[in-house]
C-alpha cells in the first residue's frame, strides 16, 4: 500500500453528535486500503454560521491510506450519507461532516476538493485538535498550524471528556 498520511476533520450537531463521531471513527478503520493511525480528543465550538443551531462537537483523525484525493473524498462522502448527512444550505446543521485537511504536502485544487482545506486555518475547532496529534504541522502555503492558532482565541472551544 502507497502510504500517504491524510488528516480528516471531523464534526456533528445533530442526532447525538459524540455517538455520530464514535460511529465515523469506527468506519474511518474500515475504509478500503486505510489503516487508521490517531486521533484526537473531542472539542465542543461553537457554531460559524447566522443560522441558529447547536453547538459541534469536533475532532481530527490521522490515516495512512493507499486511496488518492478524490477516491477518500468519495468514501468520505459516502460515510456521511450513511450518517443521515443531509445538505441544504452552506454551514446547516449537519449529523456528520467530513473533510480532508491535508494529504501529505499536496496542494491542490479541484471544483469539488482543495487540499489544504480552504478554510482550515481559520477555525480552532480544526487547528486544536490537529496539534493535538500532530504538534509540528506545517499547513502547505501557510506555514505551522502552532503559529497560527493565537489569531483564533477569540472563537470558543472546549474539550470535552469522553
Amino acid at each position: 500500500m502507497t502510504r500517504n498520511r491524510a488528516f480528516i476533520a471531523l464534526g456533528s450537531n445533530l442526532s447525538e453528535p459524540k455517538a455520530q463521531l464514535a460511529a465515523a471513527f469506527a468506519e474511518l478503520s474500515r475504509m478500503p486500503r486505510t489503516r487508521f493511525l490517531a486521533r484526537s480528543s473531542l472539542y465542543l465550538s461553537a457554531p460559524i454560521s447566522a443560522i441558529a443551531q447547536p453547538d459541534y462537537v469536533n475532532a481530527v483523525a490521522l490515516v495512512e491510506t493507499g486511496l488518492e484525493p478524490p477516491a477518500l473524498l468519495d468514501v468520505l462522502l459516502a460515510i456521511e450519507l450513511s450518517r443521515g448527512r443531509v445538505r441544504t444550505a452552506q454551514n446547516a446543521p449537519r449529523t456528520l461532516d467530513l473533510d480532508i485537511l491535508l494529504y501529505n504536502d499536496l496542494v491542490l485544487s479541484e471544483p469539488h476538493l482543495i487540499i489544504p482545506h480552504p478554510r482550515m486555518h481559520e477555525r480552532r475547532f480544526v487547528l486544536c485538535p490537529l496539534l493535538e496529534i500532530e504538534p509540528d504541522c506545517e499547513i502547505p502555503g501557510l506555514g505551522r498550524a502552532q503559529d497560527l492558532l493565537p489569531a483564533l482565541s477569540g472563537q470558543m472551544l472546549q474539550k470535552m471528556t469522553e
